[in-house]
């Protein structure tokens, strides 16, 4: 009977210690802040990204007093966009954040993504902003949650614009020619329908196959034009605005899950911050860099009227905002009005 009471009394002793441990480690857990881990493939500073990041790090952690710290990982250290997103997909649990091009995910099953890279899409960036504050864009937000990523906020880097060697004033000055796009089945298609031949050359390869005349002409948002010094290759500008760069910055559902109500408000404010806030700069930098563009030679060539290139790339918008798409492109193309 002794050796039964004492076994008893050794258990009871046992999780005692172990409800009391438990305590202990759950009390240490609370104390400690939430470190949620941030990639972006482009450098922190000198870039309309980074600025975008840093002003969502610095309102998430002002927000929660310290509680939400952002571990921002700029310069691509962790990888590029395609590979951190399989990674998010995957489930490595490496990345929590990541802010990507915001058609990046129409590989990946985001169907109503792709409708924001299709040439001509968007007049001005008020009518991109008109979309950023829809319900549209909430739509096109949530549309990834299946695959296990939620879209927090948008951005944008500007318009993108070809340069070239000689000068591109209409569609017809770019057949003949040799562009480099990004290896993407839309903007390849868009090089073809204004009659150019799209050329497989890797960013930092463009200054030199402008200067050797391995391709004729490419395409940059205006800021990273300048930054890469292509006016020095390509010395002429054309804002003809195919397309905008517009970005989504994501969570992984894993991630967003884990935090309590209250903490998930701090990311939806500190996102809306960071969005206002990159539409400011990026409009500032870019009017900035045009007219130190200008100021330093560069040939820059306005497009008032987009009309004869909108008809060259329609074939593009036919082909994919079919189906349940169309009524949802046309929906964003009457933001406009």
């Amino acid at each position: 009977m002794k050796k039964v009471l004492a076994v008893l009394l050794a258990l009871a002793m046992v999780f005692t210690m172990a409800a009391c441990g438990g305590e202990k480690e759950e009390a240490q857990t609370e104390g400690q802040p939430i470190v949620l881990t941030m990639a972006e493939v482009n450098p922190l500073e000198g870039t309309v990204c980074g600025a975008m990041d840093l002003k969502f790090k610095e309102k998430v952690e002002e927000l929660s007093n310290g509680q939400i710290q952002i571990d921002l990982q700029g310069g691509g250290v962790l990888g590029v966009e395609a590979d951190i997103l399989d990674g998010i997909i995957g489930g490595t649990g490496t990345v929590d954040i990541c802010r990507i091009s915001a058609f990046a995910l129409t590989s990946y099953g985001a169907k109503k993504s792709v409708l924001l890279s299709l040439p001509y899409t968007f007049a001005n960036r008020d009518h991109y902003w008109n979309f950023v504050n829809s319900d549209l864009a909430d739509e096109f937000l949530s549309e990834s949650e299946a695959f296990g990523i939620k879209g927090l906020y948008y951005g944008e880097e500007g318009f993108r614009h070809f340069f070239s060697v000689d000068p591109i004033e209409t569609p017809e000055d770019c057949k003949g020619l040799k562009i480099r796009v990004s290896n993407d089945p839309i903007m390849t298609a868009m090089v073809q329908n204004l009659g150019g031949t799209p050329s497989p050359v890797s960013m930092s390869e463009i200054y030199q196959a402008l200067k050797d005349g391995t391709i004729d002409a490419a395409e940059q948002p205006t800021v990273n034009y300048k930054g890469n010094s292509f006016q020095e290759a390509g010395p002429n500008l054309t804002l003809d605005g195919h397309t905008l760069g517009a970005m989504m910055t994501i969570i992984t559902m894993d991630a967003w899950n884990k935090l309590t109500p209250e903490q998930q408000a701090i990311i939806e404010q500190a996102g809306q911050e960071a969005s206002a806030y990159c539409r400011e700069v990026s409009e500032s930098r870019e009017n900035e860099v045009l007219e130190e563009l200008k100021a330093e030679g560069t040939n820059i060539i306005e497009i008032t009227d987009k009309s004869a290139w909108q008809a060259a790339c329609k074939p593009i918008s036919d082909e994919y905002a079919v189906g349940d798409l169309a009524p949802i492109y046309q929906q964003l193309l009457d933001l406009a009005k």
